[in-house]
């Protein structure tokens, strides 16, 4: 508690004579989140483009907020066969006074999209004709059924397009796609990035529906890029904060975190705990489930509630931005948490299933109940769990042992894993 932060800025422009609570740590998280951003955009800066803007909206260029998608299939109808989007809706914005929607023009079977700002066309129709998986052709009427929709998905033909950019301005401003700002996310999958297969639960994860079986496959590729090179910079950061805590006169007893450890080592490793809770954090904000608010203009993150929807037309946020979702929105919202902490007294903490003898006696057991199947707590987990094990797989050895959240000892009445 108390204790002064150890970055080389805060040693020489402390704004404080004495840090109360944990806001030194806070600082620090701060200071070398702000380093991981900084490395972040000299590596994948350029996937990220600011984007042109028409004379009639000001002209220039402007920041992107984010990018819009739809998902695609192909036309069932043989004579049509377009490559028509699943997009629940084309308006982009119902704010009162900056009302902006997509016009979708079939070219020789490929759809183009025209962004307009103002009221929207009254003969413009949604493509999603139901509740669920039905959507009409745009150029034909030919009806896409949820089991064709699934068919195609499932065997590798669902594609996706660029509906429309949104760029920060005064105000937020709707623009057509160019080329530019398409080509650009056309990148590989990173070399390392964390994967696994997603759990089977029919109740609370329906993207499985339509192909989606992988954690990959709920990230863009340009979003796996991101967010594999943000988590690469963890280590690197803690290493910085280790060797930065020496510098202060922090003694070095090189024991880890994990084993209680309380010197610089240690320090850097906290560090970079709270710099992982940043990747996390981003991940909700960051993948192909995360859709476009068009009544209050912003993103809406993935976990909207605890489940994994599909999502038809999808909203690309950018990390290097200053709205909803970039990583400066979530570096702040840890380093006021951590800010906040009380940091005046010591605690133990320690894992153990409800069915194992922890040790403890004459105490008082606070629980929650059991959820039946309402919930899937830890086959959810397993969305953050990724990130996370790769971002502090060497901090925390032993709790990241699993590759997966384990979760046979889940106190779950779920039949579909417990028979």
């Amino acid at each position: 508690s108390g204790m002064a932060p150890v970055n080389p800025d805060a040693q020489v422009n402390s704004m404080h004579d004495a840090w109360a609570r944990a806001e030194g740590l806070a600082e620090d998280v701060r200071y070398y989140g702000e380093w991981m951003k900084q490395e972040a955009y000299k590596r994948i800066g350029h996937l990220y483009p600011k984007v042109k803007v028409p004379e009639e909206q000001g002209g220039g260029e402007a920041t992107v907020i984010a990018w819009i998608w739809a998902r695609t299939v192909k036309c069932p109808n043989p004579a049509c066969g377009c490559e028509m989007p699943l997009a629940s809706t084309f308006i982009l914005s119902k704010k009162k006074g900056n009302e902006a929607w997509i016009e979708p023009i079939v070219n020789q079977k490929r759809v183009k999209y025209i962004v307009h700002s103002g009221q929207t066309n009254s003969g413009l129709k949604t493509p999603k004709t139901a509740r669920g998986a039905q959507f009409e052709c745009v150029n034909c009427g030919e009806i896409a059924t949820p089991l064709y929709i699934k068919s195609e998905a499932c065997n590798g033909r669902m594609g996706a397009s660029m509906m429309a950019v949104v760029a920060e301005r005064k105000k937020r401003i709707y623009i057509t796609p160019d080329l530019e700002q398409v080509n650009v996310t056309m990148v590989e999958k990173p070399a390392d990035y964390p994967d696994a297969q997603i759990a089977y639960n029919p109740r609370d994860i329906r993207a499985q529906l339509y192909g989606l079986n992988n954690y990959s496959d709920l990230f863009t590729h340009r979003q796996l890029t991101a967010l594999t090179t943000f988590s690469s910079l963890v280590d690197k950061a803690q290493k910085k904060a280790e060797t930065d805590a020496v510098r202060t006169g922090m003694s070095n007893d090189h024991i880890a975190l994990a084993e209680g450890g309380t010197g610089a080592r240690a320090y850097g490793e906290a560090v970079g705990v709270y710099l992982a809770f940043v990747i996390d954090k981003m991940a909700d904000y960051h993948s192909s489930i995360c859709s476009w608010h068009n009544s209050k203009e912003l993103i809406r993150n993935t976990f909207g509630r605890q489940a994994i929807p599909m999502t038809w037309d999808y909203a690309e946020a950018n990390p290097f931005g200053r709205s909803a979702g970039c990583f400066d929105k979530m570096l702040e919202w840890v380093k006021k948490c951590i800010a906040e902490f009380p940091a005046d007294c010591k605690s133990e903490v320690s894992q153990f299933d409800a069915q194992s003898d922890c040790g403890l006696r004459n105490i008082m057991v606070s629980t929650d109940p059991h959820y039946y199947d309402n919930i899937g707590y830890a086959d959810l987990s397993d969305f953050f769990y990724i990130w996370m094990r790769r971002s502090l797989r060497n901090t925390y050895p032993k709790l990241f042992s699993t590759m997966l959240v384990p979760k046979a000892e889940e106190l779950i009445a779920t039949p579909y894993r417990h028979n």
